[in-house]
């Protein structure tokens, strides 16, 4: 059936070309078949985590996250654009973990060079002159630890096959190699370790003006169709589910942690809505075989 008929398939269609560009089966195909030695094995903790539709839910919270770093959003909000052309930067974030996780080593490295070109060229002062760099150890670690902790999280709530103790210390090493090539310095290769880290930043961290128009906008005004917002509004409530309660007052968001079993609920709704969609796209194929290739 062509995707105009068949629900599933017209969801499906629709969520992949949505995160990796207007011909998803040749990007799929590009970084997923070409033969060569990679990184990771595409069954080893950060390839269920990145190739589970948790990931959907998991980005938005890591986004929330990172933006309470003043001198992290004082780049973006100077240099990316994500207003004009969020469904870019959207398709450009999912090809770089795309490539990194299950890419050949050459295609993980062509898209860490492409990455670093670009922090080169974001660099600024913040309003009392204090300089920031995109490429300053500092930051990345920072955005890495946001990212990790918030797809980890996803995946442990909400993921098809969550991970064990052992796992998750797997996956925070796993994410550490791509974060050290980036230029990340000492990445923690434990879940203590990612936790540790973190509640070292907490001094550093205040919402900013910027930071609360990225919040109203990831969660009140997305560039979306009227028809997916009720979808959208499931993975924004079970990001918030899973974003601290403090993050939530420091970005004027007003979730009571008292409904975040609710929020919770309609998060695991929709990751598995999008996971019955995302399954059908390869037909024939395993559900465990579809999330390693993907």
């Amino acid at each position: 059936m062509s995707p105009v008929v068949n629900p599933r398939a017209a969801l499906a269609h629709a969520l992949l070309t949505r995160v990796a560009g207007p011909e998803p089966d040749e990007a799929r195909d590009r970084i997923h078949l070409t033969p060569g030695p990679r990184w990771f094995d595409p069954d080893s903790p950060i390839g269920r985590v990145h190739g589970d539709a948790s990931m959907f839910v998991g980005g938005v919270r890591a986004l929330l996250l990172q933006s309470l770093h003043p001198l992290v959003m004082t780049a973006v909000a100077d240099h990316s654009g994500y207003r004009q052309d969020p469904w870019g930067r959207l398709q450009n974030t999912a090809t770089f973990i795309a490539a990194t996780t299950f890419g050949t080593s050459a295609a993980a490295e062509r898209a860490i060079a492409i990455v670093k070109a670009v922090h080169k060229r974001v660099v600024g002062t913040m309003p009392d002159g204090t300089p920031y760099a995109a490429g300053d150890p500092h930051l990345l670690s920072w955005v890495h630890l946001g990212e990790a902790e918030s797809f980890l999280l996803a995946h442990q709530h909400l993921g098809r096959r969550p991970l064990d103790r052992a796992g998750c210390d797997e996956y925070v090493a796993q994410t550490a190699v791509v974060a050290r090539a980036l230029g990340v310095v000492d990445p923690p290769v434990t879940y203590a370790g990612l936790r540790a880290q973190l509640a070292d930043f907490r001094g550093e961290l205040a919402a900013t003006p910027a930071a609360r128009d990225v919040a109203t906008f990831l969660l009140h005004t997305p560039p979306l169709p009227r028809a997916a917002r009720p979808g959208y509004a499931l993975i924004t409530s079970g990001a918030l589910a899973l974003l601290p309660p403090w993050a939530r007052r420091e970005l004027g968001v007003h979730a009571a942690p008292v409904l975040d079993p609710l929020r919770r609920a309609g998060g695991r709704a929709v990751t598995a809505t999008i996971r019955w969609a995302l399954d059908s796209a390869e037909p024939g194929r395993a559900p465990e075989a579809v999330d390693a290739a993907r």
